[in-house]
């Protein structure tokens, strides 16, 4: 007699199929029951719960009825819902009104309402990580011929990212209302703040008087011709709200940001090492040339010590990988906001960012499309101000006038189109050193004024900004130092204290 074949275990296979997805009726019955029994367990949940938690639609449905009353000041219970549930066919199969009131009728006490909102939350959160993880299955089962495994790992890491960051975007459309909170909370955070900002501050008062500090969400684009000190500008801007961060802990775990901001700074053409020396530079005041060749004082070298001593604190984050693509750079950035937090980010330059296969074939233009909308949708998922520097066509070199104008945009219209402000940084002296006549003419007379009245100084150009107005800012530079600082107005006496 033969032996049977003998089966294998199907019961797992058979129970992935049948398995119902995570959830809790009877804690979502008590935490309702709690909110209409007595409104103030509401408060204790509508900072963390929304409705989507649920995992009863009914249930979702009568959350979001009694906290839209609760927040308008009314009273939230069976009877003030009733009228809201009338012709509610869900709610019906199951008693209609009468089940609302069994809801209150069945609720003890609210001293456990946040713990059943925590357990709901949680059961949320797993429902929607096996939605993702079903999704990267079947992705990986049956893959888009243009996709690679690469690009499913970074929009896993993408879909993983949202979840981690407790729902703070992509919800959707969002009550007019909410919109309004955001935005009295921001005016009341800039009237409090010292300088009346309501984002970053630059350290450059009167740039900061113009743009209202780095906003939040703002695709920012620092352009130049080489040598104009992009680069330098970005690195004090970088540094500036590093060394102003400071952050309050809260009782549920996270940092509330007072002050500054971490910052990711993404250097694709300089090293670490570079711009290390360029900060140790800027806040020793020894030149960098003479760092790298060793021309210092035993005392300078002291100062070298003791100025890195202080920046080692710094929670300025660089990232010096050559030839990232903007999908790379996003998964960096999402990595490092989460387990940092990131306040600011700064991107060396644009035109060295790769974007996809696909797009690359269809030419730069295209690419550089890509890269721009990419780095915008990346300002607004993380809730942070995105510095891309870039550089200028040749085409400014030559007309009589070199100020830099929008149309000067390299490769493609939408760096301007996609950016919220647009900033130049021009220094005139740059041009008038290549342009010296023989010394001792009349021309060189004239020459020698400009140059005076050019020296150590810088303009930042905002040609463009969403939320404010355009104009020129006027910044003193030392070349020597790679440092940009404010600059003292004509005729201006400091105050003497006697």
């Amino acid at each position: 007699m033969n032996n049977p074949i003998p089966l294998r275990p199907v019961d797992s296979a058979i129970e992935e199929q049948f398995r119902s997805p995570p959830q809790n009726l009877e804690a979502e019955q008590a935490l309702l029951g709690a909110i209409l029994s007595n409104n103030e367990a509401a408060d204790r949940v509508s900072n963390f719960l929304t409705a989507d938690h649920f995992s009863e639609g009914v249930h979702a449905r009568i959350y979001e009825a009694a906290t839209t009353l609760i927040r308008m000041g009314k009273l939230a219970s069976p009877v003030t819902l009733k009228s809201h549930f009338e012709n509610d066919a869900t709610l019906k199969e199951i008693g209609g009104s009468a089940y609302l009131g069994r809801l209150a009728a069945s609720a003890t006490t609210i001293i456990n309402a946040e713990e059943y909102g925590r357990t709901i939350y949680e059961l949320a959160q797993r429902r929607k990580l096996i939605g993702i993880g079903t999704d990267v299955v079947n992705e990986a089962f049956e893959p888009d011929i243009e996709s690679s495994a690469t690009d499913m790992i970074e929009r896993a890491e993408q879909a993983l990212y949202g979840l981690a960051e407790t729902d703070k975007y992509g919800k959707g459309f969002q009550a007019f209302g909410r919109a309004l909170t955001v935005a009295i909370d921001m005016a009341s955070a800039a009237y409090q703040r010292d300088g009346g900002l309501s984002g970053i501050s630059a350290g450059l008062t009167d740039l900061d008087e113009k743009m209202g500090g780095l906003q939040s969400s703002d695709l920012i684009i620092l352009a130049g011709r080489p040598a104009m000190g992009k680069t330098a500008l970005a690195t004090n801007i970088a540094y500036h709200v590093a060394k102003a961060y400071k952050a309050e802990y809260q009782p549920d775990g996270s940092n509330k940001v007072l002050d500054g901001g971490v910052v990711a700074f993404f250097s694709l053409e300089m090293s670490s090492e570079q711009l290390a020396t360029r900060i140790i530079a800027e806040q020793s005041g020894i030149s960098s040339e003479y760092i790298r060749r060793g021309k210092i004082s035993e005392d300078e070298f002291q100062r070298l010590v003791d100025v890195s001593r202080e920046l080692q604190a710094l929670p300025l984050y660089i990232d010096d990988t050559g030839g990232l693509t903007i999908a790379q750079l996003a998964s960096r950035a999402r990595r490092l906001k989460r387990q940092r937090g990131v306040g600011l980010i700064v991107v060396d330059y644009l035109q060295l960012l790769a974007g996809s296969a696909k797009k690359a074939s269809e030419g730069r233009v295209q690419e550089v499309t890509e890269i721009t909308v990419g780095l915008k949708a990346l300002a607004k998922e993380l809730a942070v101000p995105i510095i891309a520097l870039s550089q200028l066509s040749r085409q400014v070199e030559s007309r009589e006038d070199k100020r830099p104008q929008l149309s000067d945009l390299r490769e493609s219209g939408s760096i301007e189109q996609d950016a919220d402000v647009v900033l130049f940084v021009y220094r005139e002296e740059y041009y008038l050193e290549r342009l010296m006549p023989t010394e001792g003419t009349p021309e060189f007379q004239g020459w020698q004024e400009k140059m005076d009245r050019a020296h150590g100084r810088a303009e930042v150009i905002i040609g463009k900004q969403r939320h404010g107005p355009t104009g020129t800012v006027d910044l003193q530079f030392e070349g020597r130092l790679t440092r940009f600082s404010n600059l003292a107005k004509d005729g201006y006496v400091p105050e003497r204290f006697e």
